[in-house]
């Protein structure tokens, strides 16, 4: 750096000469490794310029000397300092700035102004530079990177979010997406649209089974069959766990239901791993546009209820969705809602319909049926708020306070020293509760009723959903001594293999084959079929819907064990049952 005092001592000689020629300073510049300018005061011309920077600007000395200092910034910042400097004499300048190159280019140098009295009235001006151009450069390399950087990361978190990171297919979200673009295309050029709702069948027992490696690997090879069932305008995605979609472009009804079978056909092929082999099904639901829906969320809705019903009428199969109004669903919404009121409200009750031995005339049992007395409403019909409940999963909660009821009023009557078993319906979805048979147990303590006294009616739809499973629970609700029976026998798909390993004790005619004897030789023929088998199993067997005296005759002399029915009685509570079967009741 330049002192004050250096400066001065060639001032008296350089004061009355032109500014370019001062030699004396620039030989005293010369020995600096930095770029330095002088600058004088008063004209604010170059007065020297050392070799420092006149490599840095590319321009000789008598290019540089007597040059205006303004005609070489660059920047705002120095064009309003050399506009009043002698304001900022105590101050000076020091920031980055840029300056001009003799090839054109710009260079960012640091540079300091600090004023130099060398005893001139307007003394002069010391100006250091120090190039920062490559360290600019650098940085700004180093920034451009950065932003790349950020740029493909960003990029890669957005696919990464809209993938599934098992099968690399698009998930939920990126279907949404282009099933949006597709209604959008779809609407404009009056195309059909068709979505596939997959889901895997008892998945789960390959992950219990072979372990989720395996399952992963099962997840992966689906795919790929999967890709193989659409075209290459078509979207296949994974929505999670086993359950994927095909989002077909332009397909009508037609369409959709072909390519559901040629899914049916590629899965079927089996699937081996370490020597290994084994099937996999699924259910299918589907959903056209616009019929079905004209958004992805109505869309996806659509066919995954349409899933749901395949997987509850049996699986391995495919459905259409079968749309329902809006008024309609609406009433569904504020039944399912006053329903969960009523419970809470005590509007529940339960009747009890006697069931009557054929050979001895006497009631033997007594089925729970549950009531629902609305205040404003009146009654309203099982028929029309269980298939809600059974929908919204509260018959869950119902089906559980039905059980503790049935139980409370059968010791009631045990402690009065009436023997009266009483018979409850359990749901699929209650008796798949993972407490369920806890709940029987912790029920039958809690009421000190003896288990036998108790029948559990369950429906077939329980055995064909998970039979191992169903098997074990059975089998834990026989050791605590509770009776099973099937109701409504004869409306499934009950596997006769499937009886002779269920601690089952008692078959029930559904009242649909009873409606019709014993004119209708159908009828007849089936309700036959059933007394003989359940004979040949060594079940007791009951018919339900008895009306006339020709049915009960016809039961009768068919073999059949017991029936109930408006014949003898309809349902009644408990005050009237006693009323009415207290002497039917075997002492």
């Amino acid at each position: 750096m330049i002192t004050g005092s250096r400066i001065a001592s060639f001032t008296t000689t350089a004061a009355n000469e032109d500014t370019a020629a001062c030699h004396p300073l620039s030989a005293l510049l010369d020995g600096l490794m930095e770029a330095v300018w002088l600058v004088d005061g008063a004209s604010l011309r170059i007065a020297a310029v050392n070799p420092a920077a006149q490599r840095l600007l590319g321009h000789a000395e008598s290019e540089l000397l007597g040059t205006s200092v303004t005609a070489l910034v660059r920047t705002p910042e120095d064009v309003l300092f050399w506009a009043e400097p002698a304001s900022r004499r105590e101050a000076g300048l020091e920031s980055e700035a840029l300056v001009g190159h003799a090839d054109g280019r710009l260079l960012w140098v640091m540079r300091r102004i600090a004023f130099v009295n060398s005893g001139s009235a307007a003394g002069h001006w010391l100006v250091t530079m120090r190039d920062q151009t490559r360290q600019r450069e650098t940085e700004r390399a180093r920034d451009d990177l950065r932003v790349e950087l950020e740029a493909a990361l960003n990029q890669r978190l957005d696919e990464l979010s809209q993938s599934d990171l098992l099968t690399l297919l698009p998930n939920r979200v990126a279907l949404s997406g282009r099933i949006d673009v597709a209604v959008s295309a779809a609407r404009h050029d009056g195309r059909s649209l068709a979505l596939l709702n997959l889901d895997l069948d008892r998945f789960k027992q390959i992950n219990d089974t072979l372990g989720r490696g395996h399952g992963d690997q099962v997840l992966r090879e689906v795919a790929e069959r999967l890709r193989r069932c659409i075209g290459e305008n078509d979207v296949l995605a994974r929505l999670g766990g086993d359950e994927y979609a095909l989002l077909l472009d332009g397909a009508d009804a037609r369409d959709a239901e072909a390519a559901a079978l040629r899914v049916q056909a590629e899965l079927s092929r089996p699937f081996g791993f370490e020597a290994l082999n084994f099937t996999v099904t699924c259910s299918i639901g589907i959903a056209l546009f616009s019929r079905d829906g004209e958004t992805a969320d109505e869309l996806l809705s659509s066919a995954g209820q349409a899933m749901h019903w395949v997987k509850e009428s049996g699986r391995s199969a495919y459905r259409f969705h079968r749309p329902r109004r809006d008024v309609d669903l609406l009433a569904r919404m504020r039944l399912d809602h006053d329903m969960r009121q009523a419970l809470t409200a005590g509007q529940f009750a339960l009747r009890y319909q006697p069931q009557v031995s054929l050979g001895s005339g006497q009631v033997v049992g007594a089925e729970a049926l549950i009531r629902w007395r609305d205040p404003l409403r009146g009654d309203i019909p099982p028929v029309q708020f269980i298939p809600v409940a059974e929908e919204s999963g509260f018959i869950v909660a119902m089906g559980d306070w039905v059980l503790q009821r049935a139980v409370e009023q059968a010791a009631q009557w045990w402690r009065a020293g009436r023997r009266m078993p009483v018979a409850v319906n359990v749901s699929a979805l209650q008796f798949q509760q993972a407490r369920f048979v806890e709940l029987v147990d912790q029920t039958l303590r809690a009421a000190r009723l003896p288990a036998e006294l108790l029948e559990l009616e369950l429906t077939e739809s329980i055995l064909l959903r998970d039979a191992d499973e169903a098997l074990r629970r059975l089998e834990q609700l026989a050791a605590l001594g509770v009776g099973m029976s099937i109701d409504d026998f004869g409306t499934g798909y009950s596997s006769l293999a499937y009886l002779k390993r269920f601690p089952i004790q008692r078959l029930k005619i559904d009242r649909s084959f009873v409606r019709g004897l014993p004119d209708d030789g159908s009828d007849a023929g089936i309700v036959n079929a059933i007394v003989q088998m359940g004979s040949a199993l060594n079940l007791n067997v009951i018919a339900e819907g008895v009306e006339t005296e020709a049915q009960r005759e016809f039961l009768r002399a068919a073999g059949c064990d017991e029936f109930q029915g408006y014949l003898f009685a309809r349902p009644m509570d408990a005050a009237a049952f006693e009323e009415r079967v207290w002497s039917e009741v075997a002492q």
